[in-house]
C-alpha cells in the first residue's frame, strides 16, 4: 500500500468519525429517552387514612367557648375515597371522587389557627358521612408537537399530555389541588398534617366546610412555566355547607405564576399566588366600633354584609438541594380586616422546612421532614379577640397576643407497598396567639392506605 493510499483512507477515517460518533451519541439519546405510558382508557385507585392523635394538659389560666381544652384528649380521623378516571377522548378527561370521612378533632376542631389534623374540618358529628369531594371535566387545548409523559395515578390517566397546552377545567373540586402545590407539603394524608402548612394558611380560599366548591380552572402550561386562573363559589356562611349562588357578586379568584427549573439537575420551583374573595362576611373594625357603642362584646358575625371583600398573597418555593434532600418555604398574607370565612384564622405567616427521603439509609420509600410555621393576625383582628369576640374557630374570651408558632416533624415509613405509617410530633407556642395559654405538645399516628384498579382486579401492583 502507498503512501498516498494510506493517507486516501485516513482521510476517509477522518470524515466519517465524527458522523459515526453522531450516530452513537443519537442512539444513546434514543435509549435515554423513556417510552410513553400505555394510554389509560379508565383507572380506578382507592385511599384510606386514619390518624389517632393526643395531647396533654398545658397552661391555661383561662379558656372561652372556642378554646383548645387544657386537659388531655384523645381523637381519631378517617377518610376513605376512590378516585375514578375516564378518557372521553380528544384530550378530554371526566373524573370521579366520592369519599367518606369522619372523626373528631381536638376540641371540635377549634382553638388553633394551624390546627392539626388536615384530614378533619369542622363539620358538626363525627360520624362518618358519604359526600361527593370532586366531580369535574378537563380538557386540553394543545399547541405543537411536543408531549410530556404521564404516569397512572389517582385523578390522572396515564398516556401523554401535550407539553403546551391551555387546558380547562369545569366541576367540583378544591382549588388547593391546582394552587399553592407545594413538592414538600401540601398532602396531609402523606406529608405535614398542620392547615397552615399544608397549604398556606394565610390563603382563605373558596370551599365549604369540606374543603370542596364549584368552579372553573384556566391553566396555560408551558415547559418551564405555568400561568393558572380560577374563579370559584364561596360558602352561604362561613365554614357553611352551602354555596352562595349570586356568583356575580360572591365568589373567590385566584391567579397564580409558577416557574420550574433544574440547578445542576436539582429540581426547584416558586409560585405567586394572589387571592381575592368576595362574600357576605363580617368587619373586624365595625364589630369593635359596634360594642362599643352599646357596652356589649363585639361579634363579626352581627356586621356582615354582601359583597364584602377580602384579598391576599402568597409565595411558595421548594428546591432538591442534594439527592433526596429538599428545603421548602411559604409566605402569606391577607389584609386581614374582613372575617376568617372558610380555612382558617390567619392573617400572616411564614414557613421554613427540610424533607429527607430515605434512600440515605435505604429505605427509599421512607421520608422524614420538619417545618417550623409562624402565623400572625393583624392589629384590629387581635383587638377584635382581646375584647372577648370569637373567630371562626378562636376564641379565648380574652388575649395577650403573640405569633402562634408550630414546629412540626414526621417520619413516614412504607410497611409494604401501598401502606404506610408514620408518627408526627406537633409543638405549638401560643395556641390561637394567646401568650397566656400553651405550648402544646401533639403526637400523632398516622395509616395511609392506596390500591389501584390492578389491585382490584387481582393483579399485582407495578
Amino acid at each position: 500500500m502507498t503512501f498516498r493510499d494510506q493517507r486516501a483512507i485516513l482521510t476517509m477515517l477522518v470524515c466519517l468519525a465524527p458522523l459515526a460518533c453522531a450516530q452513537d451519541q443519537s442512539a444513546k439519546d434514543a435509549a435515554s429517552v423513556p417510552d410513553p405510558p400505555k394510554a389509560e382508557r379508565w383507572n380506578l385507585y382507592y385511599q384510606a387514612t386514619s390518624i389517632g392523635m393526643y395531647h396533654g394538659t398545658f397552661t391555661s389560666p383561662y379558656s372561652g367557648p372556642l378554646s383548645l381544652r387544657d386537659y388531655p384528649e384523645r381523637d381519631v380521623s378517617l377518610t376513605t375515597t376512590l378516585f375514578f378516571g375516564l378518557n372521553l377522548g380528544a384530550n378530554t378527561q371526566f373524573y370521579f371522587n366520592p369519599e367518606i370521612a369522619g372523626g373528631r378533632g381536638f376540641s371540635m376542631v377549634d382553638g388553633m389557627a394551624n390546627a392539626s389534623n388536615g384530614e378533619l374540618p369542622r363539620v358538626a358529628t363525627a360520624t362518618p358521612k358519604p359526600y361527593i369531594a370532586r366531580l369535574f371535566v378537563t380538557h386540553d387545548f394543545g399547541f405543537g408537537d411536543a408531549v410530556e409523559n404521564v404516569e397512572s395515578d389517582a385523578n390522572q390517566l396515564a398516556g401523554t399530555r401535550p407539553e403546551n397546552r391551555y387546558t380547562v377545567t369545569i366541576g367540583r373540586f378544591t382549588v388547593t389541588d391546582y394552587f399553592d402545590n407545594n413538592r414538600y407539603s401540601h398532602d396531609p394524608r402523606e406529608q405535614f398534617m398542620g392547615w397552615a402548612v399544608m397549604y398556606n394558611g394565610a390563603w382563605d380560599y373558596p370551599a365549604d366546610v369540606r374543603g370542596y366548591t364549584w368552579g372553573w380552572v384556566h391553566e396555560l402550561h408551558r415547559k418551564n412555566w405555568s400561568l393558572r386562573y380560577a374563579s370559584a363559589m364561596e360558602a352561604k356562611v362561613a365554614n357553611g355547607s352551602q354555596f352562595d349562588r349570586r356568583v356575580l357578586r360572591d365568589r373567590g379568584d385566584m391567579f397564580e405564576g409558577e416557574y420550574r427549573w433544574e440547578a445542576n439537575k436539582h429540581a426547584g420551583a416558586v409560585r405567586l399566588l394572589a387571592s381575592q374573595q368576595h362574600s357576605d362576611s363580617g368587619d373586624y373594625a365595625r364589630a369593635l366600633a359596634l360594642a362599643a357603642g352599646t357596652h356589649t362584646t363585639p361579634s363579626v358575625v352581627a356586621t356582615r354584609q354582601p359583597g364584602t371583600t377580602k384579598y391576599g398573597f402568597g409565595v411558595s418555593a421548594d428546591q432538591e438541594i442534594a439527592k433526596d434532600v429538599g428545603v421548602f418555604g411559604r409566605l402569606g398574607w391577607n389584609n386581614g380586616k374582613t372575617e376568617s370565612f372558610a380555612f382558617t384564622a390567619v392573617d400572616h405567616l411564614a414557613t421554613i422546612g427540610v424533607s429527607v427521603n430515605g434512600s440515605r439509609w435505604k429505605r427509599p420509600h421512607d421520608t422524614v421532614a420538619s417545618e417550623v410555621t409562624v402565623s400572625g393576625l393583624s392589629q384590629v383582628h387581635a383587638q377584635y379577640l382581646a375584647a372577648g369576640g370569637l373567630d371562626f374557630l378562636i376564641g379565648d374570651g380574652a388575649l395577650r397576643y403573640g405569633p402562634e408558632t408550630v414546629w412540626e416533624s414526621y417520619y413516614s415509613a412504607r410497611v409494604f407497598p401501598g401502606f404506610t405509617t408514620s408518627v408526627d410530633y406537633q409543638h405549638a407556642v401560643n395556641p390561637a396567639y394567646n401568650r397566656d395559654r400553651g405550648p402544646v405538645n401533639i403526637f400523632a399516628l398516622r395509616l395511609h392506605l392506596e390500591m389501584s384498579k390492578d389491585t382490584f382486579l387481582h393483579k399485582a401492583k407495578p
